[in-house]
């Protein structure tokens, strides 16, 4: 968690991007989020060459001629030249204004463009990126405001306060602002359900995990988390504010085979999304959370485009909470999920179902309309579900969840890939469950509450084959067919029982009486203010 003088801090910094006219939340983000970049690769690299003297400094980049072509020397390889000026440590350092603007803007910058492989995500995607940072006077508080926060961050770890990774908790404080701000339509998934969710399914370290809708990346980091908290060791591990399970810093240390962490670095996480800028900052997030090469694209997963890049059952893992837009533009649409209308929560689960592999398991968040809706389409998104999955859990959330952006009333949806075009139900019965607050308080403030109700609740979803009750109250299973029967309707309401308790009240003369004293009390208390204020 992070400090208030850490969070204040950051507050600030966003009022100085509010009040030099950066308004727009995605764009200061952006821009911050390069500043962020640049001080942790600095940080990084030192702490690399610290601790292995073989270590190859970043710091390189390909020498210019003077049309400002790289040059190649006689091994047909790019000669290369020091790029220690774009170091944070030198920049920040410089007396003038104007100097660090001039080196941020021309060298720095230019040199986080291309600092991987051309043919990766982060490179291709910081392509078309611009620095729009002109204010000289900015940019040095930006610098000092960031440098100020890094140093609590120091103070905190020095301390032992903190027990994940500082850094990416400022960065994803600084993102909240994109929910706090209200514009764009972007409503971040809270952390605390995406820790629940990963626990639900517990991705592992050969698990290929994808979010089709990642936006920030929140899932894909918070999948990421859970695993390598399941390879720490359990002197490392201590309970976080929810309840849950997490390391104390870095984390993973069990995982020893160096191919395994390649391919947590490169080929584990996967992601898409329509907005280019949320691509950038869902991929600085994830690598500043220390994954090396994450795999986000700018592309609609539900359009033709995708099935041209693309095959069915890629994944054996997917965490998603789509994005609840409405109806879509049919045209662009995949002529796979054309036959399910226009509905994008609707596409998003048939499209979800086609991406999982044989076995795969997903746990998606959705509208609670999409359970119960009696229109053609939301029938044969269900039956579909319930029959080229295994559908798991259905997990009511309170309403409160996505306060103060959305009201919208929630669930939980577990499943896990059967058989694609099944014409038998593969689902033989669902657990339903409702989860009644999720440890905050369910008003426009979200407090913490002193209940951890998520241990609760994994624990009973651990543990419901053996211990759920056949009384249907908070869990309980509906079988097939009695879903069947209800036209697939999998709403929680639908199947628990409702206890009416009788009431008993006093005889109306009993209650008269003591309407009568209870007036002649509030009387002699009116003479008596009375007299006392004359």
């Amino acid at each position: 968690m992070l400090s208030q003088d850490i969070k204040s801090k950051i507050n600030k910094l966003w009022d100085k991007f509010w009040s030099r006219g950066i308004t727009n939340p995605i764009t200061a983000i952006e821009q911050i989020s390069y500043l962020l970049f640049l001080r942790r690769i600095d940080d990084a690299d030192k702490e690399a060459l610290a601790d292995n003297k073989k270590h190859k400094t970043i710091f390189k980049t390909q020498k210019l001629d003077k049309n400002g072509k790289p040059i190649i020397g006689k091994n047909g390889k790019f000669i290369m030249e020091s790029a220690e000026d774009c170091r944070w440590s030198y920049f920040s350092s410089l007396e003038k204004v104007d100097d660090i603007l001039d080196v941020v803007s021309k060298k720095a910058f230019p040199f986080i463009k291309n600092l991987n492989d051309p043919t990766k995500p982060y490179t291709r995607h910081m392509q078309n990126a611009t620095f729009g940072i002109n204010n000289a006077t900015l940019l040095k508080e930006a610098i000092d405001d960031i440098n100020s926060i890094f140093q609590d961050i120091k103070q905190q770890q020095e301390e032992g306060q903190q027990f994940q990774d500082t850094q990416g908790d400022v960065y994803e404080y600084l993102i909240n602002e994109i929910s706090t701000s209200g514009k764009n339509g972007q409503f971040r998934t809270p952390r605390h359900i995406i820790q629940f969710m990963c626990e639900l399914i517990d991705p592992d370290v050969n698990d290929k995990i994808c979010d089709p809708a990642c936006g920030t990346g929140g899932f894909l980091l918070g999948a990421y988390q859970h695993i390598l908290t399941k390879y720490t060791k359990p002197e490392n591990i201590v309970e976080d504010e929810n309840g849950l399970n997490r390391f104390k810093r870095n984390g993973g240390e069990k995982i020893t085979d160096q191919k395994i962490l390649n391919k947590l670095n490169s080929k584990t996480f996967f992601g898409f999304d329509i907005d280019q800028n949320m691509v950038r900052i869902g991929l600085m997030n994830l690598m500043l959370h220390g994954i090396k090469i994450p795999q986000i694209e700018n592309l609609d997963s539900l359009s033709k485009e995708y099935d041209q890049q693309h095959e069915d059952g890629e994944y054996s893992i997917i965490l998603a909470n789509p994005p609840f837009t409405g109806r879509i533009n049919k045209d662009g649409v995949s002529d796979k999920l054309k036959d399910y209308g226009t509905q994008s929560e609707l596409l998003f689960l048939i499209r979800i179902s086609k991406m999982l592999r044989k076995g795969g398991k997903a746990a998606v968040i959705i509208p609670e309309g999409v359970l119960f809706s009696g229109s053609k389409n939301q029938k044969s998104t269900r039956e579909i579900l319930l029959k080229d999955n295994n559908l798991e859990a259905v997990i009511s959330l309170p309403s409160g969840v996505f306060k103060p952006y959305a009201g919208v009333k929630t669930s939980i949806l577990v499943f896990s890939k059967i058989k694609e075009g099944s014409i038998v139900f593969n689902t033989k019965k669902v657990w339903f469950y409702e989860l009644k607050n999720d440890g905050y308080s369910l008003d426009d403030n979200r407090r913490k509450l002193s209940d951890n109700p998520l241990p609760i609740a994994k624990e009973i979803f651990n543990t419901k084959q053996q211990n759920t009750p056949t009384k249907r109250h908070n869990h309980f299973y509906v079988p097939i067919e009695e879903i069947e029967l209800n036209e697939f309707d999998l709403s929680y309401n639908r199947y628990k029982q409702f206890e009416y308790e009788d009431q008993n009240y006093d005889p109306p003369q009993e209650i008269l009486e003591s309407l009568f004293q209870l007036e002649n009390i509030i009387q002699k208390e009116m003479e008596e203010l009375k007299n006392m204020i004359g």
